[in-house]
């Protein structure tokens, strides 16, 4: 989305949900070849599972950035790299562990999109994917940061 090319490294889909939910962050380090975007890489190969609400934030990101939602998706998709990613939809399971989240991640100054990664990631059974440090201090979810 940067601009450069993406076909050395575009991502490959096998079987997506794999390993990891990936926060709006980590995608977002991928896109503009940040710190961390190798380690990301190597997590859409391995698959991964992305909330919509978390897509709608890269969105948003992308737009700032003069990228409009309907190119963004086209980009996305030439790429790649929404093959790789299995997005899931905001559930009420998902939305009663964001609320449950709140309580103890106020503190910290955690949006509702992340927490509703972190609820997908609790109710997968899979760490959350992110460039976000604070997130290693809430209790009961895996967190994997990307370097």
């Amino acid at each position: 989305m940067d601009g450069r090319s993406r076909t050395t490294r575009q991502a490959s889909s096998t079987g997506k949900t794999g390993k990891a939910v990936l926060d709006a962050s980590a995608l977002l380090a991928y896109l503009f070849d940040e710190p961390g975007a190798e380690t990301v890489a190597e997590a859409l190969a391995s698959g991964v599972a992305m909330s919509a609400v978390n897509l709608s934030e890269v969105l948003a990101k992308l737009e700032d950035h003069g990228v409009g939602v309907d190119r963004a998706i086209r980009d996305l998709t030439a790429y790649g790299i929404l093959d790789a990613i299995e997005i899931m939809d905001f559930t009420l399971a998902q939305a009663q562990e964001a609320a449950r989240l709140r309580t103890s991640t106020t503190i910290m100054g955690l949006s509702l999109a992340d927490r509703a990664c972190l609820a997908l990631a609790k109710t997968l059974g899979l760490p959350a994917l992110t460039a976000d440090s604070t997130w290693t201090a809430v209790p009961g979810v895996s967190v994997r940061l990307i370097p």
